[in-house]
């Protein structure tokens, strides 16, 4: 069997040639002769058929016209190739096989002439004609001849010399004008002919043949074909029973090969069921192909088996045929522009009802999206169908709530679905649902009458508010957010603008969320009045008080008519801010504030508010008396800065040893020491006196370390009054440089003397051991009469 893109050439053993559509419908029958047809050659265009027949007889003729050759051989011919472009007047060629391989050429006088182009190595078993170049299989080996150059350029070389050639037939084929594939035995070879470089030429052949790649297959080569980069192998089987352990003949292969250069990779293979495979040999199958189709035949001598290369549609169906649905929804996604059969709706809808089958509700959910997309029709089908298997709620996410939009009776079923086992599942959905997919008023009435038999259930009630919102009923959806004290009950207000809604509702807002409550009564002042808040909070004056603290603090001023109101509040709820507002506010009425402030006895508030109203005298005599607090009072004395109220204090203290302790560690530096000290009795027990001193010293920078008295002349007296302008008297006598070092923290000693003389205690000269008592040396110099040291200090 010969093919053509257009059609088929079938011979028979009774030497007959049939032409077939590729349907496998006769179309042509010819009678060639009475016994076995050898083989057909067609060339490129279809017109031309050449036959040979066992007989020995030879036709080349054309089918659609009256032009022929006839010859008759002694001998069987069992092979003809004609010319590729036969229907040319310049190649009007074919070859014929038998022992001898023959070329026929036409003259320029329509006659014909033969030469032999090879003999002598055994029958010619194959030929195969591309382009210019003729490649033969005999016993020995292949050929390939130029018939441009009328030059053989190459002999590949039979490998397994032990296989009979009759019986595993050489299999030839050319991939492209210049490429030979050679399939004998188990062998395959790749061969390329190329051109020969002029420099090398001599009496060589213009071309060579080079063998690309060589690889061994794992059974017997009966036919080779082309695909793309990869080759199409029909193979004959032998396997070894197991029972028997004999050889037996298999099923043939067609096997999908990708040639490497010393192996190859097997890409697919199928075993062929043909009758009669069982007695078959090697010689018994043919593989011919159609280059422009891509289909394969397999000729046996009982079945001609069409292969063709799978397309999208065959893999398509293979991964159904295997419920591989998902794989092959992918499939026909990607190759939707390829593929003819098939529809990916059909394969997505397959794909649904398979995983519903397999009891995947989820998943066939979610793939609904993916697969239905806006086919609003389907989408109502399926849910019905969700709905007869009990599946609502698996479907439920899934549903389109835009593009397209259902029937609202679709989107209310689920809805009742839900409510009927899962408030929070209906709640989820209320939420995430545009409102008008569904008939609000339908939900609205069966929620209410869900309600009926619970009454107190939040996640109900919660529903119930959002569909009232939904519906623009906001004072029942407030209602309802009140009762539960819900967070969205300030968002609502905010966002529908029902603050007329609430102004008999500012208690309640309050009881539950009192800092958020004030905060937007205050933004809103223009639409609930500060007056208004005031009024309705009147019998809760703890909130009242919440609301106008916060407002006071906003601005002291917008308030001023409730400050007196505030002074009670304050003092019942929050003393602590009491003060503060006190002393913040111009408006609040002092005399009932310290009323207030004095019925409770709340001596701080009292104390502050006497000092603001002038009575100051008051104010010291109750912290002293009230408190008493030496430190309190000394610093309300600071903060007056008034002589007589220093006067008081004074006096107050005088007899109290705890007080003038306080006294003298803290008016240092607001009134002279002196007029303390000179008012302490004589005999009186001060505590921490020496301490006292020393801080008093400390106030003007300097630290008494030592301070005692020693038998002196009586000039050498210590005067208590000098102390305080010695530390003005700051420079040494001797080396003229400041008493007190630039450095506070660094130590210094320095000599004081009755004279009022200081000096640097390293200036002076050293004390000998018969007159211990040291001399001022100015005064000493002048004759002035003694002047002994009076005081050593120390830092």
């Amino acid at each position: 069997m010969t093919v053509h893109d257009k059609f088929l050439a079938l011979g028979t053993h009774y030497g007959k040639v049939y032409l077939l559509d590729v349907q496998g419908n006769s179309t042509q029958k010819f009678d060639i002769s009475p016994v076995k047809i050898n083989q057909i050659s067609l060339d490129e265009s279809g017109e031309h058929m050449g036959v040979c027949s066992e007989d020995g007889k030879v036709q080349v003729f054309g089918l659609y016209s009256g032009e022929e050759f006839h010859e008759t051989f002694d001998c069987p011919i069992k092979i003809i190739a004609v010319h590729p472009h036969f229907v040319r007047s310049s190649c009007k060629q074919f070859v014929t096989g038998g022992k001898k391989l023959l070329l026929f050429e036409r003259s320029w006088m329509s006659r014909w002439k033969s030469s032999v182009l090879h003999e002598g190595e055994g029958n010619i078993r194959s030929v195969k004609w591309r382009g210019h170049l003729i490649a033969w299989a005999n016993n020995m080996g292949v050929k390939i001849f130029d018939i441009t150059s009328k030059q053989r350029i190459t002999n590949v070389p039979r490998d397994d010399i032990s296989l009979r050639p009759d019986m595993y037939p050489c299999s030839l084929c050319w991939k492209d004008n210049v490429t030979l594939i050679i399939g004998w035995g188990t062998s395959v070879k790749i061969c390329s002919v190329k051109e020969r470089h002029a420099s090398e030429m001599r009496d060589l052949p213009s071309r060579y043949v080079e063998i690309v790649s060589q690889f061994e297959t794992e059974f017997y080569i009966s036919g080779l074909a082309p695909l793309c980069d990869q080759l199409v192998v029909l193979s004959y089987v032998k396997e070894v029973s197991e029972k028997t352990e004999r050889e037996y003949c298999a099923r043939p292969r067609l096997d999908i090969i990708q040639p490497l250069s010393e192996t190859c990779e097997e890409i697919s293979s199928d075993a062929l069921t043909v009758r009669g495979f069982q007695e078959n040999e090697c010689r018994d199958y043919h593989l011919e192909y159609s280059e422009g189709e891509s289909l394969f035949y397999i000729v046996s001598p009982r079945d001609v088996v069409v292969a063709k290369e799978r397309d999208q549609d065959d893999h398509i169906d293979w991964l159904l045929e295997k419920k591989k649905h998902e794989e092959a929804l992918m499939a026909a996604e990607i190759s939707q522009k390829n593929i003819k059969r098939h529809k990916i709706l059909d394969i997505g809808l397959a794909y649904i009802n398979h995983l519903v089958e397999k009891g995947e509700y989820d998943i066939a959910a979610r793939k609904c999206q993916k697969i239905l997309g806006k086919n609003a029709a389907l989408w109502e089908y399926e849910v019905y169908k969700f709905k007869e298997i009990g599946q609502l709620k698996a479907i439920s996410p899934y549903l389109p709530r835009g593009d397209p939009v259902l029937k609202p009776l679709i989107y209310e079923m689920i809805l009742h679905e839900f409510l009927e086992s899962d408030y929070e599942g209906f709640a989820t959905l209320i939420r995430e649902w545009p409102g008008d997919l569904y008939n609000n008023s339908v939900i609205v009435q069966a929620v209410r009458d869900h309600l009926k038999k619970d009454s107190q259930n939040r996640t109900l009630l919660k529903t119930l508010a959002e569909l009232y919102t939904y519906d623009k009923n906001y004072g029942n959806a407030l209602e309802i957010y009140l009762t539960l004290r819900h967070k969205d009950v300030f968002q609502l207000i905010h966002k529908h603008n029902l603050f007329s809604s609430i102004k008999d509702k500012i208690v309640l807002l309050m009881d539950f969320d009192s800092e958020k409550a004030v905060d937007m009564l205050l933004d809103n002042e223009d639409k609930i009045s500060i007056t208004k808040v005031v009024e309705e909070l009147e019998d809760r004056p703890e909130l009242q008080h919440v609301y106008l603290h916060k407002l006071f603090k906003r601005d002291h001023h917008k308030g001023q008519r409730y400050h007196e109101k505030q002074i009670s509040l304050y003092a019942e709820f929050d003393r602590p801010n009491l003060l503060p507002f006190l002393r913040d506010s111009i408006h609040c009425p002092l005399e009932k504030a310290l009323e207030i402030c004095q019925q409770r006895n709340f001596v701080e508030e009292t104390v502050y508010l006497l000092s603001r109203m002038g009575n100051s005298r008051s104010a010291l005599k109750m912290i002293m008396e009230e408190l008493h607090d030496v430190d309190k009072a000394i610093e309300f004395a600071k903060e007056q800065d008034d002589g007589e109220l220093w006067e008081d204090l004074i006096l107050y203290s005088i007899d109290k040893p705890p007080f003038i302790t306080g006294l003298l560690n803290n008016i240092g530096t607001h009134v002279d020491p002196i007029l303390l000290i000179h008012r302490i009795k004589e005999g009186m027990e001060i505590p921490n006196l020496r301490d006292s001193l020393v801080k008093i010293l400390q106030d003007y920078n300097l630290q008494v370390d030592d301070l005692f008295y020693k038998n002196l002349p009586d000039e050498q007296v210590f005067i208590y009054g000098g102390i305080r302008r010695l530390a003005e008297e700051n420079i040494c006598e001797s080396c003229l440089s400041p008493i007190l070092p630039s450095d506070a923290a660094k130590s210094f000693s320095a000599v004081v003397f009755h004279c009022r003389h200081m000096f640097h205690k390293e200036c002076l000269p050293m004390t000998s051991m018969n007159s211990p008592v040291q001399f001022c040396n100015i005064c000493s110099a002048k004759h002035r009469g003694p002047g002994s040291a009076m005081l050593e200090m120390k830092k």
